[in-house]
């Protein structure tokens, strides 16, 4: 292989290395990997009933959270002169 494309190839492979950690740190800095209830779930949550009632607690947010939006269009509302 001729020289050109060797050091193409380390300039790419070093480009795209440094992009890839670039790309780490800015996850780690904005906390895209912090997952902190995870955690403390597994503790609380051991057993198939309590999770099973964590589920249904997280569906009834869910739903009164699809509510409240929807009574807040509603109440912006006027009806045409």
């Amino acid at each position: 292989m001729s020289n050109t494309i060797i050091i193409l190839m380390l300039g790419v492979s070093t480009f795209l290395g440094a992009l890839g950690l670039i790309a780490l740190l800015w996850g780690v800095r904005t906390g895209q990997f912090d997952d902190q209830s995870k955690f403390i779930d597994a503790a609380r949550y051991d057993n198939e009933e309590e999770l099973r009632d964590a589920v249904m607690m997280e569906e009834k947010k869910k739903k009164h959270e699809e509510k409240r939006k929807e009574e807040k269009t509603k109440k912006n509302y006027m009806p045409a002169d």
